[in-house]
């Protein structure tokens, strides 16, 4: 498997007998992933990837510099909204990505620190099991922005955090700490900041030292939960896109660009 042709992703096979891989989102501004035109893709097509390579037992995602993800880039987010034929594609890719974290048979681990926001956040809290650090901002934006909360967040926040958790923060953007994310069921553990990355990686040589019948059978049957969530996760990604195309997304844009509190009107 040629992981070479990835642009903003940095990967690396560590672990027993390389069969962990080590996939870290690159910081393109040096501070945070941003998920722009490559990298979105880039994120939807790895874990087929992973998926497929037979010498590959776990997969690791984690983030570079400040944080785990830094949402959307500005560029990629107003050619959604203004072009047709990029919001088609941008759609597609974010319905693949959901559906390739869920159905890829191989075991994932995340490992957030700082913010996790956007794409990366979709494959952060899709992951088998995942890891926080305690002062980790996890926020879904998208009401933010002016758009309806696609992505992951129909499929898989009722399910980890209940419905009324889900709905507090998915309608208000309010940001949830990594030690709070494990209270309420959102993360698998959080941990020190100095431990994510130990914790996370022992994690993962657990898991590629397993049965790996077992534990790939075992993801599968519980990944039903999330398949049978589908027509949720549909519905709420098409009524997303369908916001990238009306008015309130061009504020949402424009607020975070200028620093400021939107005015919906």
């Amino acid at each position: 498997m040629d992981y070479t042709r990835y642009e903003t992703l940095r990967i690396a096979r560590r672990g027993p007998d390389d069969s962990v891989l080590d996939i870290q989102m690159k910081a393109a501004n040096g501070k945070l992933p941003t998920a722009g035109h490559a990298g979105h893709r880039e994120l939807a097509e790895i874990w087929r990837d992973v998926g497929a390579d037979e010498t590959v037992r776990c997969a690791v995602l984690r983030g570079e510099g400040l944080g785990f993800s830094g949402g959307g880039d500005l560029a990629l987010v107003q050619d959604m909204a203004s072009d047709f034929d990029t919001r088609t594609r941008v759609w597609k890719e974010a319905r693949d990505l959901v559906y390739s974290v869920i159905n890829c048979d191989k075991p994932i681990v995340s490992a957030l620190h700082g913010p996790a926001v956007g794409a990366g956040l979709v494959a952060g809290l899709l992951a088998d099991i995942s890891v926080a650090a305690r002062d980790a901002k996890i926020v879904d934006g998208h009401t933010r922005l002016g758009v309806a909360a696609g992505d992951h967040a129909a499929i898989v926040w009722p399910l980890l955090c209940g419905m009324a958790k889900a709905k507090y923060y998915l309608l208000l953007c309010d940001p949830v700490s990594g030690e709070e994310a494990e209270r309420i069921g959102l993360v698998s553990l959080a941990v020190d900041g100095e431990q994510l990355l130990p914790r996370a990686y022992e994690i993962a040589d657990r898991l590629a030292q397993g049965s790996q019948s077992a534990i790939r059978w075992t993801k599968y049957s519980l990944n039903n939960w999330l398949r049978q969530a589908g027509p949720a996760f549909d519905t709420s990604l098409a009524l997303e896109f369908m916001g990238f195309g009306g008015p309130d997304v061009q504020e949402g844009i424009a607020s975070l660009r200028e620093r400021r509190a939107p005015n919906f009107r």
